[in-house]
């Protein structure tokens, strides 16, 4: 099976300008005068035994002002690292995605191309499913530059199941996961008085547990890596990331995936080392992120109603991680951190941050609640993906389009 590698890069204006307002926020972009982590990752391929294989680097830039440096930037970092990965490689930036939006509006599909964008996570790993499709691949392989392979058949696992049946069911999307610096795959951030009560951690690592840690190799899995996951296009054509969750896309497209029918399994046999910058945001806004994700999550497991084709699910098909985050003691999880949090910063003399923090509680209620219906807009955003995989899919429309990726 035809098989497509993608890889988005985030890139950030110089060091010396910084941030401006209007700027995309992403967990570690680099700037523009730096090098960054993607030669590593790429460079790192050179230990797959099987090659067979196309690459494809998405150039994310923070701001649309710079996406011509940042296609530079990155197009430099091929050419460097090619040699020593052994396999072909195309960049994807706004360029691309430019003359992709002219094909498909001066076709009318105006609402096709607005769900093609290279800005958030969501949608650009939609470009991580979308890329493949238009390739004519069979299987989209989601890694992170963030990360080195370190296991020579890395990619003969991630083959191994996909689009195979396993106990009657059809194996169309395998996650694998992340290992730590040190080797371990238990997330090692170190636990603070703060985090009684918003036990992620704790929660995640029972999860990993009794996923990664026992057997059977093959298992589904109510958590998954972005950036180490294997979709076949029989999911990938009909289950899109959704846009309207900022972090945590990982998690809701497993969500989402569950909805329309399909299974998640984690392969304890699929490792990546995962070697991320440091973070650099304030504690009290890490949670607010989560915050965020975690109450549009549960609305939407709230929200659902009986459509025909979809199956419903629930908070604890989602245990240990994150299935603990999505019931009806959230608030409550919110209420108690952000009070033990916002206590700690003052404690430290820092008023701005305990209050930004107490501020959480309030944005609960109100800013992080969705105004829409997570569920409905979820029905309505899967119809417009698969009507678009379809349309693209077709020879006149997919081959003009492969041949402006192809234009490297």
């Amino acid at each position: 099976m035809k098989t497509t590698m993608v890889i988005p890069s985030y890139w950030a204006r110089e060091s010396s300008i910084g941030w401006k307002e209007g700027d995309l926020v992403y967990d570690h972009p680099t700037p523009l005068d730096m090098e960054g982590t993607l030669q590593r990752a790429i460079e790192s391929i050179g230990i797959l035994n099987d090659k067979d294989f196309q690459l494809v680097i998405i150039a994310a830039p923070t701001s649309r002002d710079i996406g011509d440096e940042v296609e530079k930037k990155v197009a430099d970092i091929i050419r460097s690292a090619a040699p020593t990965a052994g396999v072909e490689i195309l960049l994807f930036g706004p360029s691309h995605l430019k003359q992709i939006h002219d094909i498909l509006i001066g076709a009318g599909k105006n609402d096709s191309a607005d769900l093609l964008k290279i800005e958030g996570y969501s949608n650009i790993r939609n470009l991580c499913m979308f890329i493949p499709h238009i390739m004519g691949s069979d299987i989209a392989v989601l890694i992170d530059d963030d990360e080195v392979f370190e296991d020579p058949e890395f990619m003969s696992k991630a083959k191994e199941f996909i689009g195979k049946k396993l106990e009657g069911k059809t194996v169309n999307a395998v996650a694998g996961y992340y290992l730590q610096p040190d080797g371990d795959y238990h997330a090692n951030r170190p636990s603070q008085p703060w985090m009684k009560y918003w036990d992620k951690n704790e929660c995640m690592n029972k999860a990993f547990d009794l996923v990664i840690g026992k057997e059977p190799r093959l298992k589904e899995t109510p958590f998954v890596f972005g950036g180490n996951m294997v979709v076949h296009r029989n999911m990938f054509t009909i289950v899109p990331f959704d846009p309207m969750v900022p972090r945590g896309e990982d998690i809701d497209f497993l969500m989402n995936a569950k909805m329309f029918g399909f299974a998640f399994y984690l392969d304890n046999k699929l490792s990546i080392k995962h070697l991320p910058p440091t973070k650099t945001h304030f504690t009290w806004k890490q949670l607010r992120e989560d915050i965020y994700r975690f109450v549009y999550e549960r609305e939407k497991i709230r929200d659902q109603v009986d459509v025909e084709g979809m199956t419903r699910i629930l908070p604890e098909d989602l245990d240990p991680y994150p299935g603990c985050f999505l019931k009806s003691d959230l608030e409550e999880k919110i209420k108690m951190s952000c009070e033990l949090l916002s206590k700690d910063y003052l404690a430290e003399g820092d008023s701005m941050c305990s209050e930004a923090t107490m501020n959480n509680i309030t944005i609960a209620k109100t800013d992080a609640t969705p105004d829409n219906n997570p569920f409905l807009h979820l029905c309505k955003l899967q119809k417009r993906w698969q009507g678009m995989m379809e349309y693209t899919g077709k020879n006149d429309v997919s081959s003009g389009i492969k041949a402006i990726i192809e234009d490297n």
